[in-house]
């Protein structure tokens, strides 16, 4: 029998980081009273040569052509890229109660029945839980409206015990609920350790890899917003989504950071109902649905994300500042970009914005990024500054330079099409976008500016 040699060490369990000691602060990560004393056993193993991988030419690989596996659900189809990929680990995180349970019991649901409309097909998919009981997965498959034949619940945190049962069922898909509860025997730390998360994942990926069946998990975040355990987990895995918006909120925003089989510039929008989350087709008219009639400081501007345009509304105040240091405040904007505007306002335009307080914030909880907002954050801010409000039906976008002028901005027409959809009558856009657009469509009004002098003169 071989010895074992029992190991003590403390790890960090925000990034991973392992010591020998303890430390109040991780040197890493910065996070204090972060680190977790874990005993580990590892046999000792004699170095050896594995003969079971060789080299093979690129051209005598195979291309691997299999077929998607779809979800029903065409916002999450969009943001994993078309489905599921065979053999293929996703990632999923989210803030507690957002939803991330549901969609994933609903996801299971969809395929089921996707699968039966085509014919008998055989196929199956497996729930693990391991923080819940078959009876309280049940309660909510009731609510939601989950009732496929094909959907089967495990409650269970052993993963070898789990890899067993996904052997014998043979699931198409495997969703384990949650990573942070299952633990591993060969790993003598405690359930939801750095260490225990990170074997854990190994394992049901080395399993998805080899047998191809595609692994699901969920995975709980940090206070900060991330997944919790080490870094190393999200690279491990082939797809990262994250769950935004407040539970206080009724729309859900599921964005890819890491997607190895599509892009990560999609977004998936869903509505929480009290029958589970449904998807929402047409996100522009949902995060204008509720906008304030002649209210200053409010403009709409189109924004791509992934490969469809979506319309939301920028609000902005701007308060006289009551104390020595202005404030500012955004929600689903870049802070830094929305001061670097203010400056560019206050020198090029002649505007005395700086002093003043400023808050921000993009209506519906969706976070923008891209540079196009520019043009409508430079716009809501001078409309509440000089309250006045801007015309309902127009739209806004272009990129804002440091010397103040507009710059153009990619898929024009796409950003047009989805306005004139929805009714907007008047865009405001980059000249040399104006320029470079073919002569179409005469429903809506374009109006070209170069500078931000020329733009709040078309506004105001």
């Amino acid at each position: 029998m071989k010895k074992t040699k029992s190991l003590s060490q403390f790890v960090c369990q925000n990034c991973g980081n392992n010591s020998p000691r303890w430390l109040g602060k991780c040197p890493e990560c910065g996070s204090w009273n972060s680190y977790v004393e874990e005993k580990v056993e590892r046999q000792k193993k004699t170095a050896k040569r594995s003969s079971a991988s060789e080299p093979v030419a690129i051209t005598d690989i195979g291309s691997g052509s299999e077929e998607r596996i779809p979800t029903g659900n065409m916002e999450l189809d969009r943001v994993l890229g078309g489905g599921f990929v065979p053999g293929s680990v996703v990632l999923v995180g989210g803030d507690p109660g957002i939803g991330k349970s549901t969609l994933a019991l609903q996801m299971l649901n969809d395929i089921g029945r996707e699968k039966t409309k085509r014919g008998p097909s055989g196929s199956s998919y497996l729930y693990v839980t391991g923080e819940e009981s078959p009876t309280q997965v049940k309660m909510r498959a009731a609510r939601t409206g989950v009732s496929s034949e094909s959907v089967f619940v495990l409650t269970e945190t052993s993963v070898e015990t789990i890899l067993d049962e996904i052997e014998k069922l043979g699931p198409e898909i495997a969703v384990i609920d949650s990573i942070q509860t299952m633990y591993t025997e060969d790993f003598g730390s405690a359930p939801g350790s750095v260490g225990q998360i990170r074997e854990c994942t190994a394992k049901l990926m080395q399993y998805a890899k080899t047998m191809g069946t595609a692994i699901f998990l969920i995975g709980h975040v940090t206070k900060e917003g991330t997944i919790a355990g080490p870094r190393v987990l999200e690279h491990l895995v082939d797809t990262v989504l994250y769950f935004e918006g407040g539970k206080d909120h009724p729309y859900r925003i599921l964005r890819a950071v890491k997607n190895r089989f599509g892009s990560t510039n999609e977004i998936g929008v869903f509505e929480m109902l009290d029958s589970g989350l449904r998807e929402v087709k047409n996100p522009s008219e949902i995060f204008l649905s509720e906008r304030p009639v002649n209210a200053s400081g409010s403009v709409v501007t189109p924004s791509i994300e992934g490969t469809r345009p979506i319309l939301v509304e920028i609000q902005a105040l701007v308060s006289p500042c009551g104390f020595g240091v202005p404030r500012r405040t955004t929600i689903g904007l870049d802070n830094n970009r929305v001061s670097l505007l203010l400056a560019v306002l206050e020198k090029r335009a002649g505007l005395q914005i700086l002093g003043q307080d400023v808050f921000m914030n993009v209506a519906g909880g969706v976070k923008i990024e891209e540079p196009a907002i520019d043009l409508a954050i430079s716009i809501a801010l001078v409309s509440s500054f000089l309250n006045r409000p801007v015309e309902p039906a127009t739209i806004v976008f272009g990129e804002v330079g440091l010397a103040g002028e507009i710059r153009g901005v990619s898929q024009a027409d796409l950003r047009l099409n989805e306005a004139m959809k929805l009714g907007f009558t008047r865009c405001v856009l980059p000249k040399i976008n104006l320029d470079r657009l073919k002569s179409g469509d005469n429903s809506i009004a374009l109006i070209g500016v170069d500078s931000v002098e020329k733009a709040i003169e078309a506004f105001f």
